[in-house]
């Protein structure tokens, strides 16, 4: 598990490889991962957008941004939790994601919390130790 706190806002990463929607055959590799992120400060928040970057085993970039996530933007008393599962393709058998949530608290002040760097490995990846 990966983790990360910013302001009292703590988000961890589950990432897992999802071998039946995989195919090394066809460069395609496809990873689940869980986030939770749980307000453990003062202040009701609302998570407004995301920002993601991408990076597979070449070094290609994928940058992604948008409203919310899954398809929501909630609201996190203190206290509070959200948790949700979503995914990633690939076209090389590793790579990395990390990313940000523009957030917004109950007096209108936007500030961003970090999402933690995590890694996507698959059985198919090789390690390189330094």
């Amino acid at each position: 598990m990966y983790r990360a706190v910013t302001r009292q806002i703590e988000v961890t990463v589950e990432p897992n490889f999802v071998p039946e929607q995989s195919s090394a055959d066809r460069s395609r590799y496809f990873w689940s991962y869980t986030i939770v992120i749980t307000n453990s400060g003062e202040e009701t928040v609302q998570l407004k957008t995301r920002h993601w970057i991408i990076t597979d085993a070449s070094g290609r970039q994928q940058e992604v941004k948008g409203e919310g996530v899954v398809g929501e933007q909630p609201i996190l008393a203190p206290g509070e939790r959200f948790e949700y599962t979503s995914g990633v393709p690939l076209s090389t058998a590793s790579g990395f994601m990390t990313g940000r949530y523009q957030m917004v608290s109950e007096s209108g002040e936007r500030f961003e919390i970090d999402v933690p760097a995590f890694s996507l490995d698959s059985p198919d990846s090789k390690r390189v130790l330094n």
